[in-house]
This record gives C-alpha cells, sequence and structure tokens, in this order.
C-alpha cells in the first residue's frame, strides 16, 4: 500500500495501552499465555496484530509511555521486530489549550513524511494542531481503548494509505 522504498513509506505511531491492550476485554488470558512481566494487562494482547500492522507496510514507531519497554515486552508478543521510540516528554498531561502531550514531538519527529497516529487520546485540538504544523498528509486515527484496533480501524488505515498512493 505504501511506497516501496523503505525511507519513502508513511510512518505509524503505535500506542499500546487502548489501542493493542483494550480496557474492556471480557476475555480470560488463554491457558498458555506467556508471563505477563508483573502485568496482567498484557494477555489482552492479541497476537494477530503486528501481521496486520506490518501488513500496512508503514515504517512503524512506538509512541507510548512504555518507551523502550514495549520493544522488550510487547513487540515479541505480537511478532514485531525492534521499532524506534521517539523521545517523548514525560506524560503530564493535556499540554495548552487542550493539545495532547504526544503532539508536537511526534510531528517533529516525522518531519514532513506522511504519518498515521494510531492512539485512544487523540482529540480534536491535536487535529487541527496537526494541520496547521504538519505539512504533510497526516491521520490521526482514535481506537476505542474499551475495544482496542479492530477490523473497521484497519479498513481506515488501509483506505488512507491507498489513497496517498493514488491520489484522486
Amino acid at each position: 500500500m505504501c511506497g516501496s522504498a523503505a525511507a519513502e513509506r508513511p510512518l505509524l505511531f503505535l500506542d499500546v495501552d487502548g489501542p493493542l491492550i483494550p480496557f474492556g476485554s471480557p476475555h480470560p488470558p488463554p491457558p498458555t499465555a506467556p508471563p505477563d512481566h508483573g502485568n496482567p494487562l498484557l494477555a489482552r494482547l492479541d497476537p494477530t496484530l503486528g501481521a496486520r500492522l506490518l501488513a500496512l507496510g508503514c515504517s512503524l514507531v512506538w509512541a507510548t509511555t512504555w518507551m523502550e519497554e514495549a520493544n522488550e515486552v510487547v513487540a515479541p508478543r505480537l511478532g514485531l521486530p525492534r521499532l524506534p521510540v521517539p523521545d517523548l516528554p514525560e506524560a503530564d498531561g493535556p499540554g495548552p489549550r487542550g493539545l495532547h502531550w504526544k503532539t508536537r514531538p511526534l510531528v517533529e519527529w516525522a518531519d514532513d513524511r506522511p504519518f498515521v497516529w494510531v492512539d485512544d487520546e487523540i482529540g480534536a485540538v491535536d487535529r487541527q494542531w496537526v494541520t496547521a504544523a504538519h505539512p504533510g498528509p497526516a491521520l490521526l486515527h482514535r481506537v476505542d481503548p474499551a475495544r482496542g484496533l479492530q477490523d473497521a480501524d484497519f479498513r481506515a488505515l488501509g483506505d488512507w494509505l491507498a489513497a496517498l498512493d493514488h491520489p484522486s
């Protein structure tokens, strides 16, 4: 879906809590679940999500308070390689006028590249700020934290990425 050269591929900034680890999962952990590293919510990770994310053809980048721990604990459970981890500021609540604390650093990290940001805390202020501050295409995709990434989310991401390759 995305361009062929890795440097040209859009970025996909990925949050963990909410999109990958849903908060409302009614399913108990499978009996063969890997050790939870002290976090019982890790059992809620759907191991099929990694292949689905890789199939989007983007350059995946962590955008999470898990920071490097996402590579150590989450990535192996999803079958993902080590991903870049941008230097994000401490999560200290909304920024000026409701701007999410991740918004500015992710736009700076993306530079002019097209990007998708998948998170459960994206709001209208973030969308407005990115539209004004980022010269390239960007999709800020909010995921329902109770359900995590679903088929409809992957369709929306795929449709947006396909439109990048084939603008009308």
